[in-house]
């Protein structure tokens, strides 16, 4: 098995993922050639997929990346055991470059209605509710069911949350 040593300028493509090993971690970068201006404007950009396994990296890529950075990743580029198989690079050293212009929520979204707040998350169709004060109302069965429950809360309540 091939491998080289190597540094890697790219913007990170989707936000990174725990690998498949505890406490990895492996993301894409996406990486333009030098000579960009004097390739034609059809030609591909080349994804590298990248993993790590150093803590310290693998907490700031769950935690502090976001789709659009553009890193610099040092490591180790080791060819893929059979043909066709993508490349990968090990990452022991990362730099932030620079950060993309606009954040990109994780896995859930915080949204208000009026004096109520939902969480929405993407693993699950229920809904949690709450009053803008943190006070429990109830789980909505689907996105469909908040104004049922928050309608049933406020007459219960008499109106007061």
């Amino acid at each position: 098995m091939d491998t080289k040593h190597c540094v890697v300028d790219g913007w990170v493509d989707a936000i990174p993922a725990p690998g498949p090993r505890v406490g990895t971690v492996t993301f894409d970068l996406v990486v333009r050639p030098a000579d960009i201006d004097a390739l034609a404007d059809d030609t591909p950009d080349t994804v590298v997929t990248c993993t790590s396994g150093d803590p310290r990296i693998t907490h700031e890529l769950l935690t502090g990346i976001q789709p659009g950075d553009l890193l610099r990743v040092t490591g180790t580029l080791v060819q893929p055991p059979s043909p066709g198989e993508p490349a990968r690079l090990i990452v022991d050293a990362l730099e932030v470059l620079d950060t993309g212009s606009i954040p990109v929520l994780r896995d859930m979204v915080l949204d208000r209605y009026g004096d109520y707040c939902v969480i929405f998350d993407a693993d699950t169709v229920a809904v949690p509710v709450f009053t803008a004060h943190g006070t429990w109302v109830g789980l909505a069965e689907n996105p469909d069911a908040i104004a049922t429950l928050i309608d049933i809360h406020g007459r219960v309540n008499g109106g007061d949350v």
